[in-house]
């Protein structure tokens, strides 16, 4: 099991089969969903193949999400990562989309800032990106704050499955 990044309170590591459990839990909450298209998952089937796509990520890109263990008690508690993006949206491909999500009981704590502070470092300093994007719903206010938090700057607004989204990115500093 490959460790990518350690935080004070997280450990992100590569999605294993075993996180199925815990990714239903997370995806199969509509509240999760809400900013997400409102699609939760069905069946536990759909988060195994959701890991399984996932670690296929690992091996083609390099890179994908990563599940977000809390280190004082082990959990599962969401994933945090990023994912090359090869499909153009809103007219860019081939760029590192930051991300993050988790399970509801674990919002309010602050490790999506955290996570996601550590995937940005990881993108800079670990794979030498020279930016990261993020996108969020324009009304993910809770998502918006997390990515301006780490400093990702809104750019541009966009249509994006009929539903306005901010593009925001941040600039590796010299």
């Amino acid at each position: 099991m490959k460790v990518f990044a350690e935080t004070e309170r997280l450990i992100l590591r590569e999605l294993l089969p075993e996180d199925a459990a815990g990714m239903f839990e997370m995806d199969g909450d509509p509240e999760v969903h809400l900013f997400l298209g409102n699609k939760p998952v069905q069946s536990i089937e759909q988060s195994k193949a959701d890991i399984e796509f996932i670690r296929n990520q690992y091996i083609e890109n390099g890179i994908g999400r990563w599940a977000a263990m809390e280190k004082s008690t082990g959990n599962f508690i969401g994933w945090a990562g990023l994912k090359l993006i090869k499909e153009p949206i809103n007219n860019y491909c081939n760029y590192y989309d930051l991300g993050y999500r988790f399970s509801k009981r674990f919002w309010g704590k602050g490790y999506a800032t955290e996570a996601a502070a550590a995937v940005r470092d990881y993108g800079f300093h670990e794979l030498k990106l020279n930016e990261i994007i993020g996108i969020a719903d324009i009304n993910n206010l809770g998502s918006i704050h997390v990515l301006e938090k780490v400093g990702l700057k809104r750019i541009s607004i966009f249509d994006y499955g009929g539903i306005k989204h901010h593009r925001m990115k941040i600039e590796k500093s010299v």
